[in-house]
């Protein structure tokens, strides 16, 4: 058993029963998408079929869009509401779903995924995200910003066309409080980050690093909770993705395509999802803590342990994940 330090969740690592990296390739036999689909919200023309846009980078030379930022069709929540609490039938707490939740479509090739896509394209899907979380978080009652991916069923997809979304709340979830405040006590005990500190160990072992820069460290964390969980790591004192540089972004992209093309490649295109986490809004002078994106392949099930005592089960140890996508990263060619 291993003990996440960010939030102090246990991990199993069920060494007794760990599958190698390659048993856990899945065979992927989707149908092969076209460049365009007439159905396709997300497609260039079909630009009717959404909400007004809110944003969006041209190409200078053809005037096409590459980005575009708009507001879910079908929201999970709104921005019209109120934020008072209120309890309802003596004992329960509950208040309108007030919020933003924005889709930004990241390229506009239907077939087109993020791990195949060109460097700077992703950069300016990075800067689509900064640009609205700043946005955002200048909104009164927003408390909290997601920025995440979903790519694939198993990972939430229900529109195959690639794209990432944004949701602002007006409460702090519950987990970002819980990683603030394992922080926070880490350095009111220590005098350290520590985000500083893991990343520095992570180093210094090296196992299972995959990749360090200049500004960013690529790992798989010692306490995994799925296999080939990845964590992208910024060296810089930034509590808030909203303050991330030019140059930061700039980097970050490659190390993004570097990362999202290896599993691509090792594991045959898997399912997964991409969570940004960030301080919340209002606290992002917080010297102990620092953003940072992190991506989990939908490689495995979480099960009935798991849900009931919330301990996850990896089957794969970590340090062997990352020699398998070290591996992948030297025959891909992709070094930074």
């Amino acid at each position: 058993m291993r003990q996440d330090p960010t939030t102090k969740e246990w991990v199993i690592i069920a060494r007794d029963r760990a599958q190698r990296p390659h048993e856990l390739v899945r065979k992927h036999n989707g149908p092969s998408l076209p460049e365009y689909s007439p159905t396709c919200p997300f497609c260039p023309g079909n630009e009717h079929m959404t909400p007004p846009e809110i944003l969006s980078y041209k190409d200078p030379g053809t005037g096409c869009w590459r980005v575009r930022v708009f507001a879910n069709k079908y929201p999970a929540l709104s921005p019209v509401g109120s934020t008072t609490r209120r309890e309802e039938e003596g004992f329960f707490r509950s208040m309108d779903g007030v919020g933003m939740h924005e889709i930004i479509v990241e390229t506009p090739l239907h077939d087109e995924r993020l791990a195949r896509m060109d460097v700077r394209d992703i950069e300016h899907v990075l800067q689509a995200y900064r640009e609205r979380y700043n946005a955002l978080s200048a909104v009164d009652f927003v408390r909290a910003i997601v920025i995440f991916k979903n790519h694939g069923p198993s990972a939430g997809t229900s529109l195959m066309h690639s794209h990432s979304q944004l949701v602002a709340t007006p409460v702090i979830p519950k987990m970002m409080r819980i990683r603030q405040n394992v922080a926070a006590d880490y350095f009111d005990s220590i005098g350290r980050c520590l985000y500083h500190d893991l990343i520095e160990h992570e180093r210094e072992l090296g196992t299972r690093i995959l990749r360090e820069t200049e500004r960013f460290v690529v790992f798989h964390p010692f306490a995994s909770k799925q296999p080939f969980e990845t964590w992208i790591v910024p060296k810089s004192r930034q509590a808030s993705f909203g303050s991330v540089t030019d140059r930061d972004l700039t980097q970050l992209a490659g190390l993004l395509q570097m990362t999202l093309g290896a599993l691509d490649k090792g594991l045959n295109n898997p399912d997964y999802n991409y969570i940004i986490h960030s301080a919340p809004t209002g606290e992002e002078d917080m010297k102990y803590f620092l953003w940072h994106l992190r991506i989990i392949p939908r490689v495995a099930t979480m099960a009935g342990f798991e849900m009931g005592s919330g301990i996850r089960i990896n089957p794969a140890i970590p340090e062997d994940t990352a020699q398998f996508i070290r591996a992948c990263l030297k025959h891909c060619g992709r070094n930074l």
